[in-house]
């Protein structure tokens, strides 16, 4: 079931790109744009992720941060932040827990791949509560930057 807005945003431990343990919790106080992607080194991941970084300015004088979430493993995702200079988190559900939370979850993807990410967007609040939630059943869609963009002034 995917989250909507008013709800509270569950609590994940994740381990980051340079093997670092995250949480949600480590963003307490600041509002973070919460992005899902399937897959690594695909062309609409690509661009979803080069967008948030071509906006990073942008959220962090807003006082929001940015994180990204896929079910590729974090040495994979370690290489694609390299090659694509993110200044943010990219982190690995590799065991899917976070992404089937967050309702944002292929049981099948392309390819007859099994339990990947859905492309989604969530803002999350200084209090953990969702502001924005967007999942997108089309894997070739993109999140609605301007909404997200506007929220994150409110």
């Amino acid at each position: 079931m995917a989250l909507r807005v008013g709800d509270k945003a569950p609590d994940f431990k994740l381990f980051s790109s340079e093997l670092k343990e995250v949480s949600l919790s480590d963003y307490k106080g600041k509002k973070l744009v919460l992005h899902f992607f399937p897959l690594a080194f695909t062309g609409t991941c690509t661009t979803q992720l080069c967008t948030m970084r071509d906006s990073f300015g942008f959220y962090e004088g807003m006082n929001a941060s940015i994180a990204a979430i896929s079910v590729d493993s974090p040495f994979a995702l370690a290489k694609f932040k390299e090659e694509q200079f993110y200044q943010f988190p990219l982190l690995s559900d590799f065991n899917k827990e976070v992404s089937q939370a967050f309702g944002a979850f292929y049981e099948e993807f392309v390819f007859n791949l099994k339990g990947v990410s859905k492309r989604a967007a969530f803002v999350i609040d200084e209090q953990g509560i969702i502001k924005y939630a967007e999942v997108l059943d089309v894997a070739t869609d993109l999140p609605d930057f301007d909404a997200i963009k506007k929220l994150v002034t409110d």
